[in-house]
């Protein structure tokens, strides 16, 4: 049966262990360098926790504070910011390169609505048979798709052929 590492833990109350520490009360008024044993006492006193908030300051900086109440709001802090974290998925639209206009204008208004949402487009243009033997035909295609979007898209990657697809990557403006 081993131990739980100490740093695992969070440095409060009797897990400090510097020789002098700064203190800090609640209102962030500065109280001096005190020991940690005299810190303590003063955070009893009040029924509060001390908290180390800075080990890396010279002497370390601790807080008289409510330790739960503060674990809880910065628990409530990365929930907020996970819920205003948008990650940018990678939004296809398919095509062949004999499209006829108004399944085109279809295709750019996805597109124009997956970069609003930030995501990022790859527009590929697919051949069956012998129609890769027009390459030119869906390049045109696609440079048009760019000029038409390049008001809310910029080009991430070129028109690239792989395969019986040629691809090309768009991300949104910043």
């Amino acid at each position: 049966m081993t131990k739980k590492p100490i740093k695992d833990l969070p440095q409060i109350n009797e897990r400090i262990r510097y020789p002098k520490i700064r203190v800090i009360d609640m209102e962030g008024e500065q109280l001096g360098i005190l020991t940690p044993k005299e810190a303590l006492k003063m955070a009893e006193e009040k029924e509060l926790d001390l908290v180390l908030v800075s080990d890396k300051a010279d002497p370390p900086v601790c807080r008289i504070m409510d330790y739960g109440k503060f674990k809880f709001e910065q628990e409530k802090k990365a929930r907020e910011a996970r819920k205003k974290q948008h990650t940018s998925d990678v939004k296809e639209v398919k095509m062949r390169y004999k499209i006829e206009e108004h399944d085109y204008k279809v295709r750019i208004n996805h597109a124009e609505r997956f970069l609003k949402e930030g995501d990022k487009v790859k527009a590929t243009v697919m051949f069956r048979g012998r129609e890769i033997q027009h390459v030119d035909l869906a390049e045109v295609l696609l440079n048009r798709m760019a000029s038409d979007l390049e008001a809310v898209a910029e080009i991430q990657q070129y028109p690239k052929r792989e395969g019986r697809n040629i691809t090309m990557l768009m991300a949104p403006k910043k």
